[in-house]
C-alpha cells in the first residue's frame, strides 16, 4: 500500500552497507580519474522529452570517460521533470552507461517526494542518489537531518547529500548524517572553504566529498587545499576536451595550462553566465546544441540565450577548443 507521505519504509538501518561502501568505492575512483558529469536532457521544440536525443548526447559523454553519470539532476532540469519522464531519463543512464560508469540520480522536494523518485530510480538500476536541495524553506539543522533519515530509511540505494541554497551543514550536523548508514558522501555548492574545511574534518574516513560549485573549475584548486579535489563540471556537458583537459592539467599541477584555460575560457564563460539568472544551464545547453548535440531548448521557468549571449559563447567556445589545441 502506498502511504500519502511517500513510499512505506522499505529498509532497516543496517540494511545495504556493505553495498553503499562498494558504490563509494566505485566513486571514490572514478573521482580520481575523470570529472563527474552532469548531463543536460534533451527536449523536442514543443518542449516534450527527447529519449533518442538524450541516449544518442549521453553516449558521447560516456564515451569521454566521466568519474560517474548524475542525470536528472540541476543540469538535467530535474525540477521539470514529471515522474514518467524521470524514470525514462534514469533507465536511460543505467542503460547507456552498462556498467561502465556509476549512475547516481537526483532526487528532491520534500522527503516525501523524493522518496517517490528514490524508488524509481532504484527500479531503474541507479548505483546511487544525490539529494539535492529540500523544496523554499529553511530548516533548522535537526530538520536536516531528519529530511535524510526518512530518505534514507526509504530506498537501499546510497545517498550524496547536496549543501547549496538553504541547506549548510555545521560540523555536528554532518557528523550525525555521515553516521546514517547509506550517506556516502556530500557535494558542496557553497565555496565556503572555512566551512567545509571543517565537514571534512568532522566526517569519517572514507566520506566522499565533491565540489559542486556552478562553474566548479574557477575554484578547483581552492577547493583542493582542504582536501576536496573531485568536483562536477558543466563544461563537461558541452565541451568535454576542455573538461578533460583542465582535469589533466589539475592532476598534473601544469599551472600555466591551468592559467590559460582560467583566463582566456574559464573566468569569460562565468561573466557570461551571471549576466541573466539561469544562465547556468541555459547557457550550457545552448553550447550543447551549438556543437551539434541533440539536447533542445530548456524548460520554463528558464529561458534560452539571446542572439547576443549566444555570438559571444559561439566565440568563446572557439577560444576554449583553441587553447586546448594549443596545450595538447
Amino acid at each position: 500500500m502506498t502511504s500519502t507521505w511517500g513510499d512505506e519504509l522499505r529498509v532497516s538501518p543496517d540494511t545495504g552497507t556493505t553495498a553503499a561502501a562498494a558504490v563509494a568505492q566505485r566513486l571514490k575512483d572514478g573521482m580520481a580519474n575523470g570529472v563527474l558529469s552532469f548531463p543536460l536532457t534533451s527536449f523536442h521544440d514543443d518542449g516534450s522529452l527527447d529519449e533518442k536525443g538524450f541516449r544518442a548526447y549521453l553516449a558521447d559523454q560516456i564515451a569521454t570517460a566521466p568519474g560517474a553519470v548524475f542525470p536528472a539532476c540541476g543540469t538535467g532540469e530535474f525540477f521539470s521533470l514529471d515522474e514518467d519522464e524521470y524514470r525514462r531519463v534514469v533507465t536511460a543512464a543505467v542503460e547507456e552507461s552498462a556498467g561502465r560508469v556509476p549512475v547516481v540520480a537526483g532526487v528532491g522536494y520534500g522527503w516525501a517526494q523524493a522518496a517517490r523518485f528514490a524508488r524509481i530510480a532504484e527500479d531503474a538500476g541507479a548505483d546511487a542518489l544525490l539529494v539535492l536541495p529540500h523544496y523554499l524553506v529553511t530548516a533548522p539543522q535537526d530538520g536536516l537531518v531528519a529530511q535524510l533519515e526518512h530518505i534514507a530509511a526509504r530506498t537501499r540505494l546510497p545517498l550524496i547529500t547536496y549543501q547549496r541554497g538553504q541547506v549548510a551543514y555545521t560540523a555536528g550536523t554532518l557528523a550525525r548524517v555521515a553516521a546514517l548508514p547509506n550517506v556516502i558522501g556530500l557535494k558542496d555548492g557553497h565555496s565556503d572553504l572555512d566551512r567545509l574545511q571543517r565537514l571534512t574534518l568532522a566526517a569519517p574516513d572514507g566520506f566522499l566529498f565533491f565540489n559542486g560549485a556552478a562553474t566548479a573549475e574557477i575554484q578547483a584548486r581552492a577547493y583542493a587545499t582542504v582536501g576536496v579535489p573531485a568536483y562536477s563540471s558543466a563544461v563537461h556537458a558541452f565541451a568535454p576536451e576542455i573538461a578533460n583537459a583542465f582535469f589533466a592539467a589539475l592532476r598534473a599541477d601544469d599551472r600555466d595550462t591551468l592559467d590559460a584555460l582560467l583566463r582566456g575560457f574559464y573566468v569569460p564563460l562565468v561573466e557570461l553566465r551571471d549576466r541573466v539568472p539561469g544562465y547556468a544551464v541555459s547557457l550550457v545547453k545552448a553550447a550543447a546544441r551549438l556543437r551539434g548535440r541533440p539536447v533542445g531548448p530548456v524548460r520554463a521557468p528558464l529561458t534560452d540565450p539571446s542572439d547576443q549571449d549566444l555570438t559571444a559563447l559561439k566565440d568563446l567556445l572557439t577560444t576554449g577548443l583553441d587553447l586546448v589545441g594549443a596545450a595538447s
